[in-house]
């Protein structure tokens, strides 16, 4: 992406245009990375879907994983408790 263009290390208005520029096509690079991660990430959603899996229920384990142990343990407990409450 970058054009040599002669402003190597120049400065324009106070702004390093070089260091600018590397920055900006760094994210430009990484939002590209983060589409197609997304896509892949929904193929997989698919395939478990295909594969007669409930993909909410696949969304709530990853989430799950994520936490603590106890942090899961103690949600796991309060759900139970108001589930008793409203005599489910």
């Amino acid at each position: 992406m970058a054009i040599g263009n002669g402003d190597e290390g120049a400065v324009t208005g106070g702004i390093a245009v070089d260091r600018l520029r590397s920055i900006i096509e760094r994210v430009e690079r990484l939002e590209e990375e983060r589409k197609a991660l997304g896509s892949d990430i929904r193929d997989v959603f698919q395939e478990a879907k295909s594969a007669g899996f409930d993909v909410k229920v696949v969304k709530q384990l990853l989430k799950l994983r994520k936490q603590e142990p106890a942090e899961v343990e103690e949600q796991e407990t309060l759900l139970d408790i108001y589930r008793r409450a409203l005599g489910m």
